[in-house]
C-alpha cells in the first residue's frame, strides 16, 4: 500500500530532520474509528502527524492537492490518490458535504480520520473560530474525538515558502473530549456550534495559540 510504502521509506529521514516528538499518545486509541480534531499551522502537518502513529491516518485535503501540476504537485497528487486522502472542494458547498460523508465512512469503517476544524490554515499562527464540521462528524459517528496541537511546522514550511527548513516539531495528542451530553444532537445547529466551539477549546489549551473567534478563510480574504 503506498501509504504504508511512503511511510516506511521517507519516515525515519523526516523524523530526524525535525526532531519529531509525540506527547499524549496513549491518548489514542490503538483500535477502533477515531476522530483527530488539531490546529492547522503549515501545509507540512498532514505529513508529520502520521508519523507518530503506528494506525493509518486518512485527511481530509483541498481538491488541487489531487490535480498534478508542477513536478512537486504531482508527487503530492499521487500520493493523496494512492493513500486513500478525500478531497474536497472548498469552493463547492454540495461537494464539501459530500466529502463529510466519505470522511464518516472511514470512521466508521474503524479508521482513524484527521480534520482541521479551522478548515484551513492559520494566516498567522493564532486559533481561528472553527467550523461545524468536525461537530457534525463526531455527533453522528459517536467516535471520540481527540484534540491535538501541532507545534513547529510553521517554521519548517511557513505560508508562501517554497522549499522546507529545518526546525523542531512537536504533536501533543490530549484527552478525548468529552461530548455525552450532546449525544445524538447532530440535526441540532446549536449543539453543532457549541460541539465545534469545545473542541476548538481543547485544542487551545494544548496549543496555547492565542484564539480569534472569526473564521480563518475570512481573514485570508480581508488580507
Amino acid at each position: 500500500m503506498m501509504y504504508e510504502h511512503v511511510k516506511r521509506l521517507s519516515g525515519p529521514m523526516l523524523r530526524a530532520a525535525v526532531r519529531l516528538e509525540a506527547v499524549g499518545l496513549e491518548n489514542v486509541p490503538r483500535s477502533n474509528g477515531v476522530i483527530l480534531a488539531s490546529n492547522h499551522l503549515s501545509i507540512v502537518d498532514s505529513t508529520f502527524l502520521p508519523l507518530v502513529l503506528d494506525r493509518q491516518v486518512t485527511f481530509m485535503a483541498k481538491s488541487e492537492y489531487f490535480a498534478g501540476g508542477p513536478w512537486p504537485m504531482r508527487i503530492i497528487s499521487s500520493f493523496m490518490q494512492g493513500s486513500g486522502q478525500v478531497p474536497v472542494d472548498r469552493d463547492n458547498q454540495r461537494a464539501a458535504v459530500a466529502s463529510l460523508d466519505a470522511c464518516l465512512r472511514v470512521v466508521k469503517d474503524g479508521g482513524v480520520f484527521c480534520i482541521y476544524p479551522e478548515g484551513t490554515r492559520s494566516p498567522d499562527g493564532r486559533l481561528y473560530r472553527a467550523k461545524t464540521g468536525v461537530a457534525w462528524l463526531a455527533l453522528t459517528s459517536g467516535a471520540p474525538v481527540v484534540p491535538v496541537a501541532m507545534s513547529g511546522t510553521d517554521r519548517v514550511l511557513p505560508p508562501r515558502r517554497a522549499l522546507p527548513r529545518p526546525a523542531k516539531v512537536k504533536v501533543t495528542f490530549g484527552k478525548p473530549v468529552d461530548l455525552s451530553a450532546y449525544e445524538g444532537s447532530a440535526g441540532d445547529a446549536r449543539a453543532r456550534r457549541a460541539v465545534s466551539d469545545l473542541i476548538t477549546q481543547r485544542i487551545a489549551e494544548l496549543s496555547r495559540q492565542e484564539y480569534v473567534p472569526v473564521y480563518a478563510a475570512k481573514v485570508k480574504e480581508q488580507g
